[in-house]
């Protein structure tokens, strides 16, 4: 069992939130949500199964909930350093295009950003995109997976075959603990077809199921089967 922090973030692919809360608590992970505000207006918090006894109904946190009192006072909670150190695997799915954006760019202006920003990158993080076909091809999409993995790979510069098809793969070698999980290629919710839905609940949860599992130690056998999947 794990202590997993779920990211969910504003893509239709919002509406998978409770059958992925589902799975992974099924499989026995402590499971504490930060739901983006426009995440949701894709599904109903009070469909998610329930949560500990310190977090809200359901585990799940929302922008209003950082800072909830009217004026900060010196030795209030700074929640998303709480819970920060309270998570060991912070899981981002979906994530949209909006917030890779600012995660590429360092921006902290809610919750998740926050979390994302003040992250401890020894621990992993499993990053599931989901967004329009053209969103996801479009060059700004890889530059921003691009800035991530030169912040977090300690590189110089990006391979020399850069590209979306290879993104996982190089995650996999060069940031182990951020775990790329791509988009799959089906009917999208706006009619289009091409890839940019999110990757099933299921194969999600096998990841977050893999790493808990084998730990650091198998990181580069769970990365081999994401990428192949």
């Amino acid at each position: 069992m794990a202590r997993v922090l779920l990211g969910v973030t504003g893509s239709v692919a919002a509406i998978r939130t409770p059958a992925l809360v589902e799975a992974l608590r099924a499989s026995h992970h402590d499971v504490r949500i930060i739901a983006t505000e426009p995440s949701l207006y894709f599904f109903d918090p009070r469909d998610l199964s329930r949560g500990d006894d310190q977090s809200p109904a359901g585990g799940l946190y929302r922008d209003r909930d950082e800072w909830p009192n009217d004026r900060y006072h010196r030795g209030d909670a700074v929640l998303h350093i709480e819970l920060r150190n309270w998570a060991e695997l912070l899981v981002v799915a979906p994530l949209d295009a909006n917030t890779l954006g600012k995660f590429a760019l360092g921006l902290s202006d809610n919750f998740l950003t926050c979390v994302f920003r003040a992250w401890d990158f020894q621990r992993p993080v499993i990053l599931a995109p989901a967004m329009n076909t053209l969103m996801w091809q479009s060059p700004v999409t890889a530059r921003h997976l691009g800035q991530i993995l030169l912040d977090q790979g300690r590189l110089r510069g990006l391979p020399v075959d850069w590209s979306l098809e290879s993104a996982p793969e190089h995650f996999a070698r060069l940031a182990p603990r951020i775990i790329l999980i791509p988009p799959q290629s089906k009917r999208l919710a706006c009619g289009d077809i091409g890839v940019g839905a999110m990757a099933e609940v299921e194969a999600i949860a096998e990841v977050v199921h893999s790493w808990t599992s084998s730990g650091a130690e198998g990181e580069h056998d769970q990365q081999a089967r994401v990428t192949k999947s």
